[in-house]
């Protein structure tokens, strides 16, 4: 199993959920969070003064899916979430050694 990490910008919100719904994805983690990459943030004047905002307003998705689906889905996510300009985001996957369902007890595969 991998966890895949998305970073993506606002406004995708709906339809990277959406896209991911019709993958048949079982579930996600979503969070809006604030962060910068290679945008480091923007310049405004606030009273006549020089205000640099580096924390840019993103969403995060998390998904834990079988080793099978990653390729599929990241595709899926890249495709949806682009829009060719700096801030699109990134992906971050990485191993999932054990789920356990809380309330079954369930491990693996079956526990996502």
């Amino acid at each position: 199993m991998k966890r895949i990490i998305a970073i993506v910008r606002p406004e995708m919100l709906e339809p990277l959920k959406n896209a991911l719904f019709e993958a048949d994805v079982s579930g996600m983690t979503i969070a809006q969070v604030m962060g910068c990459g290679n945008q480091h943030g923007w310049s405004e004047y606030y009273r006549g003064t020089e205000v640099l905002l580096n924390m840019i307003p993103k969403v995060k998705f998390e998904l834990v899916v079988p080793d099978s689906s990653v390729d599929s889905l990241v595709e899926l996510i890249c495709e949806t979430a682009a829009t060719g300009e700096v801030g699109d985001g990134k992906i971050f996957i990485s191993p999932v050694e054990e789920v356990i369902r809380i309330r079954t007890g369930e491990r693996g595969e079956n526990a996502v």
